[in-house]
């Protein structure tokens, strides 16, 4: 049989293609004659410049910018031609904040200067088109440190530049200038979350940050205000639209800089050519596989196994979803293309267990899975 192994990352312990190649290792022991094409995946969140190199060649340029705590941090991005291709979680990605860093006290006040700065570098190298992908930050700053960065710092009533972070939005009243971007702006973003309430960036993200309830409102406060003052300073009011709530309110930002939404998921599919593999699976009878590191509701509002799975329907072919838990609901993700599910966690007997060796752990579920799925259909 012919199979697509085409996973995303599972949350800092396996990248995209470290996955990939344990469940290509697992579903070989099972199935030896299996014809595996290896395809890791992303959604605009961590991995994103990773796969899209492996596949599109291109200059990997590999900067220091500001952190999220203002300390530099190396953020690798891809140029190919004339597009840039950055992942905002390289500058302020949650895995820059150990887990004892993340609290109500921390979770205002990180910045995604580091954006803004990646930004520039790609201007300075000649580029004409950046796609930011959005996910996996560890901010909520509503992108006001990318444009500090592109000149347009937040002030205050005194005309005194704002400190770093969201916290402190509540008190904006301007900018300090024109944003200079001067390049045509994408955001590949992988929720569609608005920017505010109960579905925006503090309520949905803030709490995995760090922030608990109070902060969450204090966050959210800020953010309306900081919309107001982006709307005042670029014409357009984004606080509503899909997606401006993605990486913290970055892509909030960056829509009212007027850049082009384009999903994550989708964009990733199409430069790296899953509807292909997918259709070679289909001339076979095969099956595609995907998964990342938690598989829950997050999950089915348009990230990346929702891409996968699909695509997989489009062309009769089953998908299986490996991941390192599973909390989505049978009819949920059968809604969503997912035709079965499986938990690396459950299968080692707990997390701790399935944490102690990330990959082995992976490749023994996916040989547990390829003895169900490998055979005739008649055999599932």
């Amino acid at each position: 049989m012919r199979v697509v192994v085409a996973p995303d990352s599972f949350g800092g312990t396996l990248s995209a293609r470290a996955a990939a190649g344990a469940i290509a290792e697992g579903w070989s022991r099972a199935v030896p004659d299996a014809r595996i094409d290896r395809l890791p995946l992303a959604d605009g969140g961590t991995g994103f410049v990773d796969v899209l190199q492996e596949r599109l060649g291109g200059t990997l340029h590999e900067p220091q910018v500001t952190g999220p705590f203002g300390d530099p941090v190396t953020a690798p991005w891809l140029q190919v031609g004339t597009t840039a291709y950055i992942e905002s979680a390289a500058a302020c990605g949650l895995h820059h904040v150990p887990r004892e860093r993340r609290t109500p006290e921390v979770a205002g006040r990180v910045t995604t200067r580091g954006v803004g700065e990646l930004l520039r570098a790609a201007r300075a190298a000649g580029c004409t088109e950046a796609v930011i992908g959005l996910g996996g930050s560890a901010t909520t700053d509503g992108g006001s440190g990318m444009l500090a960065a592109l000149g347009a710092a937040p002030l205050d009533a005194s005309g005194a530049e704002l400190p770093p972070g969201g916290a402190d939005l509540a008190r904006c009243v301007r900018l300090s200038g024109t944003p200079d971007v001067g390049m045509t702006l994408v955001a590949a973003a992988d929720v569609d979350n608005p920017l505010l309430g109960p579905h925006g960036a503090a309520a949905v993200f803030g709490p995995q940050k760090g922030a608990d309830e109070a902060t969450v409102a204090a966050l959210d406060a800020a953010l309306a205000a900081w919309a107001g003052v982006l709307a005042g300073a670029t014409g357009r009011d984004v606080r509503d639209e899909p997606a401006a709530g993605a990486a913290g309110g970055l892509g909030a930002a960056l829509l009212a800089l007027g850049a082009r939404r384009e999903s994550g998921a989708g964009l990733v599919r199409r430069l790296l050519g899953l509807d292909e593999a997918l259709d070679a699976v289909a001339a076979e009878g095969g099956l595609a596989i995907t998964g990342e590191g938690s598989f829950d509701w997050q999950s089915l509002r348009g990230k990346l196994i929702t891409a996968v799975a699909g695509a997989a329907a489009e062309r009769g072919v089953p998908c299986v979803v490996l991941a390192g838990q599973v909390s989505v609901g049978r009819r949920e993700a059968a809604a969503a293309g997912v035709d079965a599910a499986y938990s690396a966690s459950e299968h080692a007997g707990g997390v701790e267990a399935s944490m102690a060796d990330p990959a082995g752990t992976l490749a023994a579920l996916a040989e547990h899975v390829a003895h169900r799925w490998g055979g005739s259909p008649a055999s599932r």
